[in-house]
């Protein structure tokens, strides 16, 4: 018991006295990398959800809000015959608006609420039109362009590294698969100046 009030007043010593730094200020910037879940938990064995992976650089305005621009990369499966599955996969660009919601009064936590503009490319099956039974697949690969509504949290352990949780729904018009994905995750925010 102990050693563990030790390590959280450690931890408080160590993040503490760090909280009330300045923090999303005008012209600051940050570097953002996500991992997320899409449609469902994905496990290696799931067969109708996927995961995504995104690279996000912002740059903070006034009163905190933010514009930020990047690019994701979502991998998707449906579900084919009694076991089988086929990939779809969307690599996107995205730019979007964040509102500054809500924060605490010491700035360690921020919430987030924004819309984004994306485009990118869509592959099914990566292009591959005959499956492993023979049959034709009618979906192809597409250009595919839409928005996405997103919420995110940041939590700061100091004034250059904040963990992000987000939750995204995603619309992707011109697919042949499938036009709305959510997607939930985490990712790790760092402050540039």
């Amino acid at each position: 018991m102990k050693k563990a009030i030790m390590i959280i007043a450690a931890m408080l010593t160590l993040f503490g006295g760090l909280a009330m730094g300045q923090r999303c200020l005008p012209g600051m910037s940050a570097l953002e990398i996500k991992a997320d879940m899409a449609d469902g938990f994905y496990t290696g064995n799931s067969r109708n959800c996927g995961y995504s992976f995104g690279v996000f650089y912002s740059v903070y305005k006034g009163r905190a809000n933010t514009w930020s621009f990047g690019g994701e990369y979502l991998q998707t499966y449906k579900p084919y015959g009694a076991k089988g599955r086929i990939p779809v996969a969307q690599f996107t660009g995205e730019v979007g608006y964040n509102l500054h919601l809500l924060s605490d009064y010491s700035q360690t936590f921020h919430l987030y609420g924004g819309m984004s503009a994306l485009g990118g490319y869509e592959t099914v099956n990566w292009g591959k039109r005959i499956l492993s039974d023979g049959s034709t697949l009618h979906d192809g690969d597409n250009f595919i362009y839409g928005g996405a509504l997103n919420l995110q949290a940041e939590f700061y352990l100091s004034d250059k590294v904040a963990m992000t949780a987000n939750v995204k729904g995603r619309f992707t018009f011109g697919s042949d698969v499938q036009i709305y994905h959510t997607t939930y995750g985490v990712g790790v925010k760092f402050i540039i100046e």
